[in-house]
């Protein structure tokens, strides 16, 4: 592990894996067909785009410890729901350079944390605000609410929400 300067109290507040349970993320995850693999402390996550805490994805598994943010879990995980099967295997650390996708990407992973016990969209977002994601209104909720029909019309489109927003589960049952 190296060192990195300390967290801001906004990131250090954010729900972690760790909070959650690895139960939870790990049936979550099932349902759409993917592996959750927890990483010992300490330990690099495999697969992580930015590194530190942050989660990874490796083909159908996404990698998290602890002390990884639920939101980048679901961040992670929901570029790998929103890929059609035959391109997630060669996924690694990079998913996509698409726009519809990462805004779908977004979308997905607020409506996946109702999902998650103890979690929630308004927690969510208000984790993505602390951990600096960022937005054209200024905020995840604005966005979300206001500037994000794209993204759930291309997930209604692709099966994955049913036009009231709810999450559909292709790999449930």
């Amino acid at each position: 592990m190296h060192d990195s300067p300390a967290p801001s109290p906004a990131e250090a507040s954010v729900m972690r894996l760790g909070e959650l349970g690895v139960d939870a993320a790990t049936a979550l995850l099932a349902r759409y067909g993917l592996t959750l693999v927890h990483v010992a402390p300490g330990t690099a996550i495999p697969g992580s785009f930015w590194g530190d805490e942050e989660a990874g994805i490796i083909g159908t598994t996404v990698y998290a410890r602890d002390d990884t943010p639920v939101h980048s879990l679901l961040h992670e995980a929901g570029h790998l729901i929103v890929l059609p099967e035959e391109r997630r295997a060669q996924v690694h650390t990079d998913a996509t350079d698409s726009i519809d996708e990462e805004d779908a990407t977004c979308y997905l992973q607020i409506v996946l944390a109702d999902v998650l016990p103890g979690v929630g969209r308004d927690r969510l977002m208000a984790d993505m605000d602390a951990w600096g994601y960022s937005f054209r209104l200024g905020s995840t909720r604005a966005w979300f609410e206001q500037d994000a029909a794209n993204a759930h019309e291309w997930l209604v489109r692709h099966g994955l929400l049913d036009h009231g927003g709810k999450p559909l589960f292709p790999h449930a049952g």
